[in-house]
């Protein structure tokens, strides 16, 4: 009920105006005046519908004090428009660039052999960039998209054989009695996406923990996290797909060698369980360890903080709910990497290329509540050091990706509604060294 009051608070006063900014302090002040008799007749009266439990208090309280935020806080400083930086642990320096300005929370990022920048923007629309220019119709627009919250349209993924069978995969929420997610798989051809495949529907999701990001491993597989549509208790539950990360053939059939295939009670998808929301994974080069990246509890559902980097492995558990933030217990897996407060990461990728050799094999994600990107040192499953990079230069930074340049980009996502979006808001951004 809670989440359904705060979710409601949000849609009506964080929502950008019709010029795509975000309110002012004027329209804010409307906008409480005009929800203020539905909340006084809904969560004060004895018959209310939405009855009023501290859970609301806590949630009314942080979108209160987000909406302050919204009307009083300041775009992100940085311009993206050459400004250095420089890596004091490798000494390296480099320029931010914006490629391309205008767009509208930018979720996942992948390039086609031919050098395309292939993107997807939550409200339904898959975009490309090629030859230095955004094409301006969206390749394909997701007709049964559910954008509201923190779902809509959220990961792709190109096929390992892409530049043969131009296989292109996209994750996204719909509503079938309730938001769930769903897995498709297309075609491109001259004429757009066609052939569409259903990879694997009925995700358990909402507007808020829905994952879900999409990733083809070393071995030809397809992984794909899933959040706990705020069930909590659904992340422990093997007959459940929510709080997951799963595994497919690129067709949707389930490998023979997954854990809990034959077993009873249990979805034979499941690569590896007890999941919040999962939003970030890649493989580490050399010993192809799926390295992931998970939003910890935010108040309502456990102590806020607890944001985590897991390695991921067969069958493992890692604790949602029962254990998080440092907690340990026999039988459950604790995280490599804890934040608290919490950074909400929202992605992660190896960098393997060569434009930066000081950041060769580290892992970098982003981070949306804590504005900046982070890099890890690694050796194997050691941790040597962590490093926060554009700290508060750019706002709510998204997706984090490689280019086929060997440049590393990224995504801000200062128009998701909890941002303070720049006038060139949202942006795809890149990092280029300074020789």
């Amino acid at each position: 009920m809670g989440l359904r009051v705060s979710s409601w608070i949000a849609h009506e006063c964080q929502k950008p105006d019709r010029q795509g900014g975000q309110r002012s302090t004027g329209q804010l002040d409307r906008c409480l005046q005009r929800i203020r008799p539905v909340l006084t007749r809904g969560l004060l009266t004895p018959n209310a519908k939405w009855r009023i439990t501290r859970l609301h208090c806590a949630i009314l309280a942080t979108c209160l004090t987000t909406l302050v935020g919204l009307a009083c806080g300041h775009p992100p400083p940085g311009r993206g428009a050459g400004e250095t930086e420089t890596s004091q642990q490798t000494q390296s320096t480099f320029k931010v660039e914006t490629v391309i300005p205008n767009l509208e929370v930018v979720w996942s990022i992948v390039w086609a052999p031919d050098g395309r920048m292939i993107f997807t923007e939550r409200p339904g629309r898959v975009r490309v960039f090629e030859n230095g220019k955004l094409q301006p119709q969206p390749l394909f627009t997701v007709p049964d998209v559910e954008p509201q919250g923190e779902s809509g349209l959220m990961s792709v993924a190109l096929h390992p054989q892409f530049a043969s069978n131009h296989f292109l995969y996209l994750s996204y929420a719909y509503n079938s009695g309730g938001t769930q997610v769903r897995v498709v798989r297309y075609r491109e051809t001259p004429d757009g996406l066609t052939d569409r495949k259903v990879i694997i529907e009925g995700i358990p999701a909402a507007q808020f923990h829905a994952g879900c990001r999409l990733r083809f491993g070393p071995d030809g597989k397809l992984y794909v996290t899933t959040g706990d549509a705020t069930q909590r208790e659904l992340a422990q539950k093997l007959d459940s797909i929510a709080g997951k990360i799963l595994r497919l053939n690129d067709d949707g059939t389930v490998p023979n060698d997954n854990p809990f295939v034959g077993r009873a009670n249990a979805r034979p998808e499941i690569w590896a369980y007890g999941s919040r929301n999962s939003q970030g994974i890649d493989f580490q080069p050399g010993s192809n360890l799926l390295f992931e990246t998970e939003h910890g509890p935010s108040g309502f559902d456990g102590p806020g903080g607890g944001d985590e980097v897991n390695i991921i492995e067969r069958g493992k558990n890692y604790g949602w709910p029962v254990i998080h933030h440092r907690a340990t217990q026999a039988g459950m897996e604790s995280p490599l990497l804890e934040y608290t407060p919490a950074c909400a990461p929202a992605s992660g990728m190896f960098y393997r290329g060569s434009q930066f050799p000081g950041f060769k094999d580290n892992f970098f994600f982003s981070c949306l509540r804590g504005e900046r990107i982070i890099r890890v040192t690694l050796d194997g499953r050691r941790v040597i050091s962590q490093q926060n990079l554009l700290e508060k230069k750019y706002g709510r930074i998204r997706d984090i990706a490689e280019g086929p340049d060997g440049l590393i980009y990224f995504s801000t996502s200062n128009r998701d509604g909890r941002g303070r979006p720049a006038s060139d808001d949202d942006r795809i951004m890149r990092l280029v060294p300074v020789k």
